[in-house]
């Protein structure tokens, strides 16, 4: 009978670490989808650059224009539940003129282990899109 109440205890143990483990792995999977859209949304601000009779014009991101963007994209987006205080990182911007890069930091509150972490722990991602203008 101990054996059999060990065992059930070790169980619940394992399920609710494997439960609490998933829940963090979806938290930054779906703060990771956040992070693709408001960098796919920035590097459709592009301008138009360049361009003469002879070559074709390209495309141009401004760091005010990707910032802007993504910040638009987050304010009409609703949050999961899972995750909160979701805010950008203050390097969103364009390297190159060429690629938007959006970070994402977030907090994610774990199932069944909310009483251990009560604050949360603290994640953040990193997404690319590049402006492409097809001609």
């Amino acid at each position: 009978m101990v054996l059999l109440i060990g065992y059930v205890l070790l169980a619940l143990l394992v399920v609710t670490v494997v439960a609490a483990a998933g829940s963090l792995y979806l938290g930054q999977k779906r703060l990771f989808s956040i992070a693709d859209s408001a960098a796919l949304a920035a590097a459709d601000t592009f301008e138009l650059n360049g361009g003469s009779t002879g070559s074709d014009p390209g495309t141009l991101l401004t760091r005010h224009g990707v910032l802007a963007a993504a910040q638009v994209y987050l304010a009409g987006i609703e949050t999961p539940d899972s995750l909160s205080n979701v805010v950008l990182d203050p390097s969103t911007g364009t390297g190159d003129g060429r690629t938007a890069h959006v970070g994402v930091s977030a907090v994610v509150h774990p199932v069944f282990i909310n009483f251990l972490v009560p604050e949360g722990i603290p994640i953040s991602v990193t997404s690319t899109a590049r402006a492409n203008l097809v001609l």
